[in-house]
């Protein structure tokens, strides 16, 4: 989904850029615009699904793009789970009651 919005968003600028060059500049600028922010949204967006403190930094990833470790209290495992598009990797959720906070860590193949 990332590279089609990117793609779409570099589409945009460039028919932008042509539009302003033939003289149509209104609906060129906002496609510049939008393309733009098509391109920065991809460029800044969250990277799956790991918490803020590990996003920020350097740390890797565990599998599925979650939690390297499983989440420890206050955080309590949910009856949630989901498979991740991108790896096949089932992911349980984990949530922190008080703050409503959620983490997600990959499962092993027997359920843990």
């Amino acid at each position: 989904m990332r590279v089609v919005v990117g793609v779409l968003g570099a589409l945009m600028i460039v028919g932008g850029v042509g539009g302003v060059v033939l003289g149509a500049w209104p609906g060129g600028l906002w496609s510049i615009a939008i393309g733009s922010l098509a391109i920065l949204a991809v460029v800044f967006e969250r990277a799956r699904y790991r918490n803020n403190a590990v996003e920020r930094s350097a740390g890797g990833s565990g599998p599925g793009g979650g939690e390297v470790s499983m989440p420890v209290a206050p955080f309590r495992p949910t009856d949630e789970l989901f498979v991740d598009p991108t790896t096949g990797q089932r992911l349980r959720v984990y949530l922190n009651p008080a703050t409503g906070e959620r983490r997600y860590f990959a499962e092993q193949a027997d359920g843990n």
